[in-house]
């Protein structure tokens, strides 16, 4: 598999998930301890902002990496799959 549009930051990605993890984590021993309704989906609503900015991020970089790499054909396809993943985030 080639270069990804994150190689150069891979290392902050992975973090920033495993912040994410924790915070998963964090909700499910919430629920577990049966706390206030309010403050579990306050805490969802940040897990969800925290994926959203790393799916951003992700966008950012094949934009500017894997598209800009790209012409013809394969800049095409590209932007067929940016798209497609792009809609799909906005659907979630």
């Amino acid at each position: 598999m080639g270069v990804t549009g994150y190689a150069k930051n891979k290392d902050e990605l992975l973090k920033r998930l495993a912040r994410i993890e924790g915070q998963v984590r964090g909700i499910a021993r919430m629920v577990e301890d049966d706390r206030y309704c309010i403050d579990v989906l306050t805490q969802i609503s940040a897990v969800r902002k925290a994926v959203d900015a790393v799916a951003l991020e992700l966008v950012d970089d094949h934009v500017r990496h894997c598209m800009a790499d790209s012409a013809g054909s394969a800049r095409a396809e590209r932007t067929d799959e940016l798209m497609a993943a792009v809609g799909r985030l906005v659907k979630s």
